[in-house]
């Protein structure tokens, strides 16, 4: 039998900072293989940009479930580490590691619970599945995204996914993300006269027209939120003007925001929001937008009350819903098909001494196991 504990500890000791894979899903689909799952390997982009992903698959019927996760990781940053961060050590029963949390402990334990119940269900019907890449922590260009257009054209689609992101906040099994918020960039530009600070009639001022913009984005809020979701959040992230002295009004501002919007908006619609109140104050303006992903929200039926019931008979708690959050994976899936997503307590992702208490990632492959079971029953 796989033991989750190994198998991340294996795949930590692969170094596989994106865009790299330094071998680590090599050491998935070896053991998928042998498990007897039919593998597609779906790398996409060319030279710097090429990112390996691959997807696969055990069994033709539905229902078919699938599991979400990625093998790359941030850097180990230049924080100091209680050991080398790719050597996996455990100490006082916690796995240190970069990805030991986010979120290599999350396939290690679902891959884990796949060999458990198939090996114990030979002839169950349905079909699992892994949907892994290697581009969630970078542009999630050549990632997650193609590889679903892959799955749609090839009849492969889910039924139901789980994204094995760290959603737990203090303790295993407090909470299941059903949703998330859509978020949106925006760069504004405001191209003004420059001139004397002396003799303003003489110029016109971008600084001052980009702050009655920016006052005019940031208040009043754009809703109150709902029941899923908390309000909408505006934040400015930066107003340059490159003007290093005292006596000279520039000739452009810009500013950069972010919006992290609930599914009461659409990225469109803010996009349309956002220029109406910069031309409002002037037309001397531009605006670019880009939208990493629009908000979603998977209404809590039978497959997210069945995981509801793989915590409360592993874990003997009942989960909390939650939509806070960045923006995951799950976004693109949310498209083609129901997406939750359940994993490990995020307190130490991205940080130095990333790790997994040793009993959370056996707790997690016994509710990845039970959700099987009462899944395809």
């Amino acid at each position: 039998m796989i033991d989750p504990v190994l198998l991340l500890q294996e795949l930590i000791r692969c170094p596989s900072i994106t865009p790299l894979d330094a071998g680590a899903q090599d050491v998935l689909k070896k053991k998928l293989n042998e498990l007897g799952f039919e593998i597609y390997n779906l790398p996409f982009g060319k030279g710097k940009d090429k990112i390996v992903n691959f997807f696969a698959r055990y069994g033709k019927d539905s229902p078919h479930l699938c599991f979400a996760g990625h093998t790359d990781v941030v850097p180990a940053g230049a924080s100091e580490w209680k050991s080398d961060p790719f050597s996996a050590t455990i100490e006082n029963n916690i796995l240190y590691g970069r990805g030991a949390c986010d979120m290599k402990g999350g396939i290690a334990a679902y891959l884990s619970a796949a060999e458990a119940f198939i090996v114990k269900n030979k002839s169950f019907k349905g079909s699992l599945s892994f949907l892994i890449t290697g581009d969630e922590e970078g542009l999630g260009i050549n990632g997650t995204v193609k590889v679903l257009q892959w799955m749609k054209d090839h009849d492969q689609l889910p039924d139901f996914c789980i994204v094995g992101e760290p959603s737990c906040i203090e303790q295993l099994g407090d909470t299941i993300k059903i949703g998330r918020r859509g978020s949106l960039n925006a760069v504004i530009r405001v191209e003004g006269l420059q001139g004397h600070v002396a003799y303003p009639h003489l110029a016109v001022n971008p600084v001052h027209q980009m702050i009655n913009i920016l006052s005019s984005l940031i208040d009043p809020p754009l809703d109150a939120g709902n029941e899923w979701f908390q309000p909408s959040s505006v934040q400015v992230t930066s107003v340059d003007v490159n003007n290093t002295v005292t006596n000279l009004i520039p000739q452009e501002a810009l500013a950069r925001i972010n919006i992290r919007f609930n599914n009461l908006h659409k990225g469109a619609s803010l996009k349309k929001w956002i220029n109406m109140h910069c031309h409002r104050i002037t037309d001397k303006v531009r605006v670019d937008v880009s939208i990493s992903g629009e908000s979603f929200l998977t209404n809590p039926g039978k497959e997210v009350h069945t995981l509801i019931n793989a915590i409360e008979n592993t874990m003997g708690k009942s989960p909390k819903l939650d939509t806070n959050g960045g923006t995951s994976d799950a976004r693109f899936i949310s498209q083609y098909c129901s997406v939750a997503e359940f994993g490990l307590v995020g307190q130490t992702m991205h940080k130095a001494n990333e790790s997994v208490p040793i009993h959370d990632l056996i707790h997690l492959t016994e509710i990845y196991y039970k959700y099987m079971e009462l899944y395809f029953q």
